[in-house]
């Protein structure tokens, strides 16, 4: 696939969309604020991960070489607070999590970032920026505490628009009678007792939340970088105190993209912890396929708030099972006449491609990089140009299929059906491996993609409460009452089973059938 035009990404800072132009010709270096590891992760969580995953593919796509960091906070106080509940480490608490969060990660089709660093192994690089930004009289030690002094950053507020009076204390911002301006905050938290702490110039403790993210991007990607990604929340304060920090450390500190994603809300309110109004990703996905999951996340703009419903992630599922059902229906349709095809000469041209063919791939191809190119419209992609090339496929091994049953039937083919048929099945071949293409980039191909239909009907059966045993032995009853003519209850078996998740799909002789939206249509009841 030809990759033309330019990329262009909303950038926070500047509240537009802007040209993307790397610092370094050819590189790009990529920071995301990761997960505060005390819990398992929850969908929200998936929502930013699955949109840098996108933006992380989608950048490698285009030919540039990414380092892509996303950090883990492994020491914090709700980490803290959580172990000592749990009587645990609190390392190894957060070290837990840090390994569920990243087997999630691997569920969702996630690509693994270039460095995952964590705060506890950063220290040395957290106390010398702390240094720095003191020696530059940027911040003050207080009582074995480090505050950052809001004031001695003219710019505080530029990221987040906030004005100074906006920052009152005990709203986003701690009451401490110690600090210069109520707005200051910790770089540097002295020791308590009963909690991890490292030694440092002003005494045991540990970091303040902002400073980690400020000293770890320095570490692997310089001052000066790319993109700066994470939720919409992290604008302020955590964001906002980044920047402050980074400046004050460095004057040559420039994040050149600051990139944020829309929330995941739970009837149109945003999901939180604190409200209980949480699904954790392994909820999700205990029933859903993990795929159906980042369909659902990507259905909608990064930047949207997407609301997550029980209908919404059904069709998502749905969504995917089709994909699939699509590739599988091609790849069964054309491997005869491959098969076919490799046991004739070498010196056998290859067939041309229809002209249908041909304009299907172009709309795919130039829909495909005008949307994404134009700050990552993926949602439009999965539902425009993609779904009208699977119609395309389908509709191709349709006719293929019937060109396949004249065959069969017929004990000799003239050259002119046979070139028809080399044709289309080029055709399919050529239609599918654009769509497979794109599919890779949005990360809707996993390496396992032979299983995914099998699991996604597994999936199915988990939520309709069924065996595949179960499914058959009604299959059977209904072809018994059709047999005898019983048509109302075969249709009850049929219409219990939709509103299941069960679509029965008949063919010939045979019953086979696959996951499907449940028809939750209430039955009108008999007068």
């Amino acid at each position: 696939m030809a990759k033309k035009g330019d990329f262009y990404l909303f950038n926070s800072m500047t509240k537009q969309k802007e040209l993307f132009k790397p610092k370094v010709p050819g590189k790009v270096g990529m920071y995301v604020c990761g997960i505060t590891a005390y819990d398992f992760s929850h969908i929200g969580h998936a929502r930013a991960y699955v949109a840098f995953d996108v933006l992380y593919r989608y950048l490698r796509y285009l030919g540039y070489e990414v380092t892509y960091v996303r950090n883990f906070t492994d020491v914090d106080d709700k980490i803290i607070k959580r172990a000592n509940e749990a009587g645990e480490d609190p390392m190894s608490y957060s070290d837990r999590f840090c390994s569920a969060f990243l087997e999630d990660m691997s569920d969702l089709n996630c690509l693994s970032p270039t460095v995952e660093p964590r705060v506890s192994t950063h220290m040395d690089h957290i106390r010398d920026m702390i240094t720095k930004i003191i020696e530059k009289d940027g911040a003050y030690a207080v009582d074995g505490d480090v505050y950052f002094s809001v004031d001695r950053f003219p710019d505080y507020g530029k990221l987040s628009g906030r004005k100074a009076e906006d920052n009152r204390a005990g709203e986003r911002v701690a009451v401490d009678s110690r600090k210069k301006n109520p707005a200051d905050f910790a770089l540097w938290k002295a020791a308590k007792p009963g909690e991890p702490c490292w030694e440092s110039p002003w005494g045991p403790g540990r970091p303040g939340w902002h400073i980690e993210c400020s000293a770890m991007s320095a570490q692997y990607l310089t001052p000066s970088f790319d993109v700066h990604g994470g939720g919409q929340d992290l604008i302020f304060p955590h964001h906002e105190n980044e920047l402050a920090q980074s400046c004050a450390a460095c004057e040559e500190a420039n994040i050149s993209y600051w990139v944020h994603n829309g929330f995941v809300t739970i009837d149109n309110e945003k999901m939180a912890k604190s409200k209980g109004n949480f699904f954790t990703i392994r909820e999700v996905t205990k029933l859903y396929h993990p795929l159906a999951l980042r369909y659902f996340l990507m259905g909608l703009h990064y930047k949207s708030h997407v609301n997550y419903s029980l209908e919404a992630i059904e069709e998502a599922s749905d969504a995917v099972y089709y994909i699939y059902e699509t590739l599988q229906a091609c790849e069964g349709a054309v491997k005869p006449f491959l098969e076919e095809r490799s046991n004739e000469e070498s010196n056998t041209k290859t067939p041309q491609i229809s002209s249908e063919a041909q304009k299907c791939i172009k709309n795919l191809e130039n829909d495909f990089q005008s949307r994404m190119s134009d700050d990552l419209h993926a949602s439009d992609v999965l539902k425009g140009s993609l779904k009208e090339t699977l119609r395309f496929i389908n509709s191709s091994v349709a006719v293929l299929k019937k060109e396949q049953s004249k065959k069969q039937r017929q004990k000799q083919q003239q050259e002119q059906q046979r070139r028809k048929q080399s044709e289309l099945v080029q055709s399919i071949i050529a239609v599918e491996n654009v769509a497979k293409e794109v599919l890779d980039v949005l990360g809707l191909i996993p390496e396992y993609k032979s299983e995914v239909l099998d699991q996604l009907k597994e999936k199915a059966l988990v939520r309709a409460g069924m065996t595949e045993a179960d499914v058959t032995s009604l299959v059977e009853e209904r072809a018994i009452a059709r047999k005898a003519k019983d048509f109302a209850r075969s249709d009850q078996i049929r219409k219990d089973l939709e509103t299941k998740g069960v679509f029965l799909m008949d063919d010939g002789g045979s019953t086979t059938w696959r996951p499907k939206v449940p028809d939750r249509t209430p039955s009108t009841p008999s007068s």
